[in-house]
């Protein structure tokens, strides 16, 4: 009987025990939920770019070039600080000219890192290529594009606005340009373009579109060391459109540097749809160019300052070249050689007086012209001075 009620007792305090246990845990959890103690973390939401709203398109050679401006600013109003991800997606167009928005796949993604490779400026330039094959079998077919940027796997931008264009056949591709420099121009010259890029016959002979861009020294090392690694976008400029398949840039200036591309376009459906690129060619348009050598050198002896002194008075034709910097006068006393140079500075008119002459003498003159890159003439023709002694 005693075990049994202290079997009892033992029971009583361990319930006791564990009711008062009970009520301290709950009493913790009850003061945790009035004092908001925090729950579980939330992941916080990754960034997304503001939707893009300026998509244009338009063929480019065997392809299309969509054009936009990249997002400055997130969907929170935050600056984008890195370059996001561009995804390009192209789809169908309905017979009624509405885009099938089921249609509509990813055909390329440029990382944000490869992103500065398009940019010019604020705007981002992609070309689509669409294979000539494609484009014969089906000429003037719609497609639809809308692009979309990403700063995170986990999220993208929304689709920006929707831009339809046909694609056409183009002319084939003008693989080689032949340029020339000279004094009044840089000569451009390529083969005649006669079939599409895809092998037929052209309808229609086409027109040549010329592309110029000045490039700065940087650009141009870059250009010598890998041409095809050169950014375009933001200089090429159209200089002249033409039928004939050469062409003299007289619009150049001496020490800059150029790239030239021509493109062979065709009018289809109202407008003008041009082929690829050509390989640009590159030129520093270096003076190398002498002015004309001055001409009519003539030479008269004159009595000098002093008794039984002389002078010798030359003048000659003035030159007309635009960077003409002035003249050098060579004296000689062996006829048939160019002699040495009489004058430290450049002469700026065409007229020289030689006043170390000595008699009995004879002298042979010639004249040089210098332009403003230090180029010089070929000598004029000789002229000859004869310094007599005076008479007694």
């Amino acid at each position: 009987m005693s075990i049994t009620l202290a079997k009892l007792s033992c029971t009583v305090r361990s319930c006791f025990a564990s009711s008062i246990l009970s009520r301290i845990l709950v009493g913790i959890v009850l003061f945790g939920v009035a004092c908001g103690a925090p729950g579980e973390p939330v992941a916080p939401s990754p960034p997304v770019a503001v939707q893009i709203t300026d998509l244009t398109a338009h063929q480019a050679g065997d392809g299309v070039q969509v054009v936009f401006t990249m997002p400055a600013s997130t969907l929170t109003a935050e600056r984008i600080v890195s370059t996001p991800a561009v995804e390009i997606l192209r789809g169908a167009v309905r017979q009624d000219g509405s885009a099938d928005l089921k249609s509509f796949r990813i055909v390329d993604t440029i990382p944000g890192s490869l992103a500065g490779k398009y940019l010019a400026g604020d705007k981002f330039k992609f070309t689509d290529p669409i294979a000539s094959e494609e484009t014969k079998a089906h000429p003037g077919s719609l497609v639809a594009y809308t692009v979309r940027t990403r700063l995170s796997q986990k999220r993208a931008s929304a689709n920006s606005n929707i831009v339809s264009i046909r694609i056409f056949n183009v002319p084939e591709r003008i693989t080689s340009i032949a340029l020339k420099l000279t004094e009044p121009a840089i000569e451009l010259d390529w083969g005649p373009v006669k079939r599409t890029s895809a092998g037929d016959p052209l309808l229609d002979a086409p027109r040549y579109n010329i592309y110029r861009a000045q490039l700065d020294d940087d650009a141009m090392n870059r250009a010598n060391h890998e041409l095809s690694k050169l950014k375009w976008n933001a200089n090429f400029q159209l200089l002249a459109s033409q039928t004939e398949n050469t062409y003299r840039d007289r619009s150049f200036e001496f020490g800059k540097n150029y790239a030239y591309s021509v493109r062979a376009a065709v009018t289809v459906d109202g407008g003008q749809v041009e082929s690829e690129d050509s390989t640009p060619v590159i030129v520093t348009a270096a003076d190398i160019f002498p002015p004309s050598a001055p001409h009519e050198l003539s030479a008269a002896v004159l009595p000098g300052d002093t008794e039984g002194s002389f002078v010798v008075d030359l003048s000659w034709s003035i030159n007309v070249e635009a960077d003409f910097a002035g003249y050098r006068v060579y004296r000689s006393e062996q006829q048939g050689t160019k002699g040495q140079l009489l004058t430290s500075e450049l002469l700026p008119t065409p007229a020289y007086r030689d006043t170390s002459v000595q008699s009995p003498h004879r002298y042979w003159y010639a004249v040089t012209a210098v332009d403003r890159a230090g180029n010089e003439s070929p000598p004029s023709s000789l002229v000859a001075a004869e310094i007599t002694q005076p008479a007694p």
